[in-house]
């Protein structure tokens, strides 16, 4: 009986081929969006999840006076760890960890740089996870000076060698040994921590030992693991005492709050949270929950398209039912039949599907920027999550045409009497178009305003110049020498300026305590953005001041510049005064010197945040993390030759990298811009499932009316009204989707532009223009049948039966 079902099912596919090609492409479609997005979701989720222990992070909320409004960090202070062990029976444990980028490594004659290192607790290993292939995990980082290496930094400091107890010496402001006395597995990529080599912590006690003592200095993370039925939220409550416990009696504890994130919710719900060095790939959870809901809008499209297609061609079936009734097949068998017929097409279109999706998946690697792979046969998980999609997709696409099908009356249906309403299945068909087409046009707004809120981002006028200028990251060695390297490149037609400072445009920078003291006033002290300059460097980026002059050379180290924000800040006790009766004010860092010019305001962050308080001084001494170079028009290869020559002379045993800073931006916004082209392709998708579905039914309406075509042009009707009458239908319901999109629309995108600070406005017309867009695209979808009807020759049509 099976083998019969199989065979009548093959049938009704073959015989039906333009009906079921419209299904099998629309399904598949739909499965391979979901398959994609399946996988990245996968991926996603999947962070972290290889450490077992009850692991929280602990980070700050920092409300300093001055600053326009509060602000997370992931960093926390040295002591923090060890005092909440102490004090906490909640506290099992605590590992804090210290980044190291670009780390020089030397063993005998073999050198390396290492892009991430950290430094960490010897109790680093008990809390995460992180495997040792080698060593002792217990006592491998007890003693100072000791370093894990992962197995591929192992394999090119010493090849086959065994490393463990070789020593390795980093050369750079000062000279520090280390000995190997573990190997580590190479880090997983679905790892929020990402490093080349682990140090002992204790290695840096003696260098660092203010800081490391230091309430109030925020420079590292600490990872604690949390005692099994840890009440978080009554753990967060008792922190307001611990600080005020160990900052003292006055204010400065009442400027911190404490809270503990899950590890495994760090990489995906931490966004708002700024100085977060140690999460590779972060990624906003919503976004990637975003996705998933679109895909799957996307493959409810197909399977509407398939409950359309099938009930609207049930009269063809009918007979069938009938004839099958009559002999004795129950209900319940004719279900089946229906839905193992739905269920093949569903696993015919999955195979279809994997293919898409295999095939696309370099393009999703680049645009996600992760390397995922559809490993079906090394992932039991995913091919049975795969298999059960195809399934389900099978069985709700089907069930309600089984249901509808199976039960005609046989006496009804052999007579040709159909025993269920026509209206009623029309208005369902209808209203499956309605929300089809309802959720192509929600999603089409969207996307245009995702799209116009992303392009207004990187094209508005951030307050400073940033074509043509490359950035060049300095360290503790290289900095030594910057005067030395600008002047070097000073003077040659390619460059036409040259800077540095502590930080570069467009990342998260300090904040850093300050005193004012206006003439006539008490001393103020406040919390603000701070930023290290070079004397031209307003000058390179183009930076305007409002009031007052640039840095002098005169005035050394004891000129500030403030940025407007700042200056409407120290003067809102006197709203009436004007920024310029700043100038001159006692005003300092460390130390008290004058404000000699106001910055009219500018985005050193990204648009997602307003603009802050900040101001910049002229303390070279303190070194610089960035060069800025202003390169000349149609002069970059020759300027970056010209860089890259004068810094392998200054530095031959450090490596040359560089960035322009409107590719840096390209990076701020580097997540946007993946939500808006994953939105925009999803979308496309789900418009053109949608047309699918509309193409099918046009033409199995135009074939339903071909004699009432052939009558009516018998009788005059030119191929305009024939068109017009084919068509007018659907475009109504078109239209009404409009209709209902709207308000959803307008809704869920006045939400999500809150989350900016400068936005785009919600524009009537966008709304107008999809609306126009969907009915020319369902127009065109809809006259390709109905042109088609239109033109046949009506005598072939009036004398077939």
């Amino acid at each position: 009986m099976i083998k019969s079902y199989f065979k009548t099912a093959w049938r009704n596919l073959w015989k039906s081929k333009f009906f079921s090609a419209i299904n099998i492409v629309g399904l598949s479609i739909g499965m391979a969006a979901c398959i994609a997005i399946m996988l990245f979701v996968f991926y996603e989720k999947s962070f972290d999840s290889f450490h077992t222990k009850n692991i929280y992070r602990l980070s700050e909320v920092q409300k300093f006076p001055g600053m326009a409004a509060s602000q997370k960090v992931a960093l926390s202070m040295a002591p923090m760890g060890r005092s909440l062990k102490n004090d906490y029976p909640e506290i099992k444990n605590y590992t804090r960890v210290r980044w190291t980028n670009k780390y020089q490594l030397t063993s005998q004659s073999k050198k390396l740089f290492i892009q991430q290192g950290v430094l960490v607790d010897s109790t680093f290993l008990e809390i995460f996870n992180f495997p040792l292939v080698k060593g002792d995990k217990r006592t491998a980082l007890e003693k100072p000076n000791s370093v894990l290496l992962t197995q591929q930094t192992a394999q090119k400091l010493f090849g086959d060698d065994d490393p463990i107890g070789k020593t390795i010496t980093h050369y750079g402001s000062d000279t520090v040994s280390y000995a190997v006395t573990g190997i580590l597995a190479d880090v997983p990529q679905n790892s929020q921590l990402q490093f080349e080599c682990v140090f002992s912590l204790s290695s840096m006690y003696k260098q660092w030992q203010g800081r490391m003592n230091s309430w109030g200095g925020n420079w590292l993370n600490t990872y604690v693991e949390l005692a099994p039925g840890t009440d978080v939220a009554n753990l967060q409550r008792k922190m307001p005492a611990f600080l005020k416990k160990y900052m003292g009696d006055g204010e400065g504890w009442k400027y911190y709050e404490l809270f503990y994130t899950p590890l495994k919710d760090v990489h995906a719900s931490t966004t708002d949270v700024g100085l977060d060095y140690l999460n590779y790939q972060k990624f906003d959870g919503k976004s990637t929950n975003l996705f998933a809901l679109i895909a799957v809008v996307v493959l409810i499209i197909a399977c509407v398209n398939f409950m359309n297609l099938t009930t609207a061609r049930s009269a063809e079936r009918s007979k069938e039912v009938g004839i099958r009734k009559s002999i004795g097949a129950q209900r319940n068998q004719l279900a089946a039949q229906f839905l193992g017929e739905t269920v093949m097409l569903s696993l015919l279109a999955l195979v279809l599907a994997l293919i898409m999706a295999k095939l696309s998946l370099p393009f999703i690697n680049q645009l996600s920027q992760r390397n995922l792979e559809l490993s079906l046969f090394t992932n039991p998980e995913l091919l049975l999550a795969i298999t059960g999609l195809a399934v389900l997709v099978g069985l709700l696409s089907g069930l309600y045409p089984a249901l509808f099908l199976s039960s005609f009356q046989p006496v009804k249906v052999l007579k040709g009497v159909m025993s269920s309403s026509g209206q009623s299945k029309a208005g369902l068909r209808n209203a499956l178009v309605v929300g089809q087409f309802g959720s192509a046009v929600f999603l089409m707004i969207a996307t245009v305003f995702v799209v116009k809120q992303l392009r207004y981002m990187q094209q508005r006028d951030p307050g400073f110049n940033r074509e043509q200028i490359v950035t060049i990251p300095l360290d503790n060695v290289t900095s030594q020498k910057y005067d030395q390297l600008k002047q070097h490149l000073s003077g040659n037609t390619a460059i036409a300026d040259i800077t540095g400072a502590q930080d570069v445009l467009g990342s998260h920078m300090d904040q850093s305590g300050v005193q004012y003291k206006p003439a006539n006033g008490a001393m103020r002290e406040l919390a603000t953005t701070r930023l290290i300059v070079d004397n031209n460097f307003l000058d390179l980026y183009n930076i305007k001041l409002v009031a007052g002059k640039n840095f002098s050379t005169e005035g050394y180290g004891r000129e500030y510049i403030i940025n407007e924000a700042l200056a409407k800040e120290l003067l809102k006790d006197t709203p009436k005064a004007k920024p310029s009766s700043l100038l001159g004010q006692q005003f300092g860092f460390d130390s008290l010197g004058v404000i000699t010019g106001i910055a009219k305001d500018f985005n050193f962050n990204s648009m997602h945040h307003k603009i802050e308080t900040m101001f910049m001084f002229n303390v070279k001494e303190w070194g610089y993390s960035r060069m800025s170079v202003k390169i000349n028009p149609g002069k970059t290869a020759e300027a970056l030759t010209l860089i890259k020559t004068k810094w392998a002379k200054l530095f031959p045993d450090q490596p040359f990298e560089y960035q322009f800073v409107d590719e840096h931006f390209r990076e701020v916004y580097r997540a946007d811009a993946q939500v808006s082209q994953v939105v925009s392709i999803l979308t496309g998708l789900a418009i053109f499932i949608s047309c699918l579905g509309l193409l099918g039914l046009a033409s199995y309406s135009a074939e339903k009316r071909i004699k009432e075509i052939g009558v009516r042009k018998v009788l005059g009707a030119s191929v305009q009204n024939i068109v017009l009458l084919l068509s007018g239908h659907f475009l109504k319901l078109v239209l009404l989707a409009n209709i209902i999109a709207w308000p959803l629309a307008w809704y869920a995108m006045h939400n999500w532009l809150e989350d900016f600070a400068f936005r785009i406005n919600i524009e009537w017309y966008v709304f107008a223009v999809v609306a126009l867009l969907s009915v020319i695209i369902a127009l065109v979808t809809i006259s390709f049948q109905s042109i088609k009807a239109a033109i046949a020759n009506p005598i072939k049509s009036l004398r077939t039966e």
